[in-house]
């Protein structure tokens, strides 16, 4: 199966059903960025502390599968050079649509996170990169891309999902609202189901999801080259794991100078 080819369709479609990470920001949100009152998330819930952020004028910003209209405007916004890279030709033309509607110069790209061959070496100051890392089978590429195009000194903003919320049986906890342990880690919807589980998934054409290992998430980027100084954790409060432990990690990481 051509993963990347099957989940552009499927966030394609999830922009088309109104899915909460494809709704754009709003022009009051983008006016207020402009004053420099704006906040983003790299996880559910937290917003990114802002001390995580450089000065954002004139800085050349990579926003990394991030479409959809929320991050990139914000930053185009309070004077960031935005590129917005996203598989999802959806996603972009949410951002297309805010920039157009609010007169805010981005760049969009259609590409792979894990293949920035179309940017050159060191062209960026920052990377913000939400959680999306969940909808690729390897996580060590884009570790190794975002590194390679960030210039010496730059930093790499990084939200992605504790592996822990991939061992539990998915229908029963959305069913019963139970954490009973079914699957190992590293996780793949197309692996770790069985055939009918699997199915039902391809048959409603939702995004395919892979539980990487906090090896290949944190020790990942330490292997890349990165030097991580900030870290921290969040929940999904829509979920029953949620309400006992965060399943989510975000990092700041820099490319030593």
């Amino acid at each position: 199966m051509d993963i990347r080819a099957y989940n552009r369709s499927a966030w394609d479609r999830e922009v088309a059903r109104g899915n909460i990470w494809t709704q754009p920001v709003s022009s009051e949100q983008v006016q207020s960025a402009r004053r420099g009152e704006w906040s983003v998330l790299l996880t559910p819930t937290k917003p990114v502390p802002a001390g995580w952020f450089p000065d954002l004028n004139q800085l050349e910003l990579l926003c990394l599968a991030c479409g959809g209209g929320q991050q990139g405007p914000l930053f185009a916004a309070a004077g960031a050079q935005v590129t917005v890279l996203d598989n999802s030709p959806a996603q972009l033309e949410q951002d297309r649509l805010v920039a157009k509607r609010d007169g805010l110069q981005m760049r969009l790209v259609e590409g792979d996170m894990a293949d920035l061959s179309q940017f050159a070496a060191e062209s960026f100051d920052l990377v913000f990169h939400p959680v999306s890392n969940v909808f690729v089978p390897a996580v060590k590429p884009v570790w190794l891309e975002t590194y390679r195009v960030l210039r010496p000194g730059g930093a790499l903003l990084a939200g992605f999902v504790n592996p822990l919320q991939y061992i539990f049986d998915f229908e029963v906890m959305d069913a019963q609202g139970l954490l009973e342990v079914r699957h190992t880690i590293p996780y793949s919807d197309l692996t770790s189901l069985d055939a009918k589980q699997r199915q039902r998934y391809l048959d409603a054409g939702e995004p395919l999801e892979f539980g990487h290992t906090l090896d290949d998430q944190i020790g990942g980027q330490l292997e890349a080259g990165f030097v991580i100084t900030g870290f921290y954790e969040d929940i999904d409060p829509t979920t029953p794991l949620g309400k006992v432990i965060p399943t989510f990690i975000a990092t700041r990481a820099i490319k030593p100078g």
